[in-house]
């Protein structure tokens, strides 16, 4: 498996220094979080993008993927939701990124059945687009579809190969769902998997990897033998919470503790 960071555990950092950063623990990627107060989002031009894309090329680090914040399931028009998405889409297409993040955003008073059916209808459309420019676009296990089971609710509706899943191992804990529960359900569909830790149910402050209570070793074990391959991805949430301990002195040991769970699980 590869490692990536966030780039939202290191909020406003110049692209120079998320690199040095990268290139200094030995992660392999980068996801980057795609909003107007951070380096990448998509209002660069399309010199920035060629620019950005050979920082990362020479650095040898990769981008792992965007992580948007367009709500697929929200009420509103679908125009917007899907033109959100394409600009996202084609950012990602420009830095060489495979994968674009969503989230459900389904609004209270919605029925699970109507924010699936909104949801998977535009993200039916995000799909053909999506195809053209070579980028999967990920439905992440959060807020109104926190589990495994509620993704693929939207997933098998939508049934394209261009939409997948995101799986945040924090809130299909907080779901109720177990590792194996979680992987069989999101296993046709899975991108990469966003590792975290936290205090408690109660306390979602970030902690250093092995710190707090999310089941990683499970999670680790699980993808392991199944012979699954792909990303391992540390979402610190530094952005909103001021308070918790700065990422750059936890990457080592973050790197560490991802490797030897791999080893155990081997």
């Amino acid at each position: 498996m590869k490692f990536a960071f966030s780039t939202l555990g290191v909020p406003g950092l110049p692209l120079s220094q998320v690199l040095r950063l990268a290139v200094a623990h030995g992660y392999h990627g980068v996801e980057l979080r795609a909003h107007p107060e951070e380096p990448v989002h998509p209002g660069l031009s399309p010199d920035e993008r060629t620019e950005t894309a050979a920082a990362f090329k020479a650095a040898g680090v990769e981008v792992l993927g965007l992580a948007g914040y367009a709500r697929v399931a929200a009420p509103g028009s679908d125009e917007a939701v899907i033109e959100e998405i394409r600009a996202l889409a084609g950012l990602a297409r420009d830095l060489g990124a495979p994968f674009v993040r969503v989230f459900p955003g389904g609004a209270d008073g919605q029925s699970p059945d109507e924010a699936d059916a909104v949801a998977a209808r535009r993200l039916a459309v995000a799909a053909e687009f999506a195809a053209d420019l070579g980028v999967r676009v990920l439905l992440e296990t959060h807020d109104s579809h926190r589990t495994g089971a509620d993704a693929t609710r939207v997933l098998g509706l939508v049934g394209h190969r261009q939409v997948g899943a995101l799986w945040d191992v924090m809130h299909t804990w907080l779901g109720g769902e177990q590792p194996q529960e979680t992987y069989a359900a999101l296993a046709p569909y899975l991108g990469y998997v966003q590792v975290k830790d936290i205090a408690s149910a109660d306390d979602t402050t970030p902690l250093a990897l092995g710190a707090g209570v999310l089941p990683l070793a499970e999670c680790v074990e699980v993808l392991t033998r199944h012979e699954w391959d792909g990303w391992l991805c540390w979402e610190y949430e530094k952005r909103w919470y001021e308070a918790a301990e700065p990422l750059e002195g936890l990457l080592d040991a973050g790197r560490a503790h991802l490797g030897r769970l791999l080893n155990d699980s081997a």
